[in-house]
């Protein structure tokens, strides 16, 4: 490798790192995502501390999660990320309102968390990481890294397992508080939880992915053939003499090869 070479590929793993950046950031929702996902039981938890009334901490939390919503959808943004913090959300005030255990507000959620920790272990044992499922389509790769591309699907097994370990952590944290805390102190410890473990899951998934090989573009390949079948179709024989025109100049690239003939 020369000195020419190296300022290229230091170009290439920079721009491998920026598409697996916007990429992870497009999955996960970045900063508004993570804001949607903790205000609604922040706010529970602070109107509960301060009066002790479901109703109303449940309300408050339900209210600003539809105004998440309606501010996407004025946007005109991508509103799956607050829709998933809405359904949450309803899910927790009903459990807690049939109940009337307020603890109950944040136990879907926490189950939710244990299911989805347990996906990401089970998934990569099966052979399919979960992670390679939900980026997959971003990179537009879909499933083509677990047979085309095997460091890619590597990376993908760590970063499922890294997900998985971090969630399962935090409910052997949780679990044990739902049980022996009050409900302020749950929903307090929770809220710290929120941010932290996804940060550093999201750094290891790019930590693995800037390191794997690029992702196979099969969206770009379909095109590709799609437009090489209505040539075809257009001008019959074309590929053909495409392939001979390609071999006649192999042919006169390396005319030594032939001279015995």
């Amino acid at each position: 490798m020369t000195s020419l070479d190296r300022p290229t590929e230091d170009t290439q793993a920079e721009d491998a790192r920026a598409v697996t950046e916007a990429a992870l950031f497009e999955a996960f929702g970045g900063v508004r995502g993570m804001i949607e996902t903790v205000l609604p039981g922040l706010l529970f938890v602070t109107v509960y501390t301060i009066n002790k009334d479901l109703h109303l901490s449940a309300i408050a939390a339900l209210a600003v999660s539809l105004v998440l919503v309606a501010v996407r959808l004025a946007m005109r943004d991508t509103v799956k990320h607050a829709f998933s913090g809405v359904f949450g959300v309803a899910f927790g005030v009903v459990f807690a309102m049939m109940t009337g255990n307020a603890k109950d507000f944040y136990l879907p959620g926490m189950l939710y968390t244990l299911g989805l920790g347990l996906a990401y272990i089970v998934t990569t044992l099966c052979g399919v990481p979960l992670i390679g499922l939900i980026l997959g389509p971003v990179f537009k790769e879909n499933l083509s890294w677990r047979t085309r591309n095997p460091g890619r699907k590597k990376a993908y097994a760590k970063a499922s397992y890294a997900w998985g370990l971090i969630l399962l952590g935090k409910c052997a944290i949780l679990f044990p508080l739902y049980w022996w805390a009050d409900t302020t102190q749950l929903g307090w410890v929770l809220v710290a939880l929120k941010i932290p473990p996804f940060l550093l899951a999201v750094w290891l998934t790019w930590l693995f992915l800037a390191k794997a090989p690029a992702p196979i573009d099969v969206f770009a390949e379909m095109e590709a053939a799609e437009r090489a079948e209505r040539q075809e179709r257009e001008h019959p024989g074309t590929a053909e003499q495409s392939d001979g025109a390609d071999d006649a100049a192999d042919t006169a690239d390396s005319p030594g090869r032939h001279r015995k003939a």
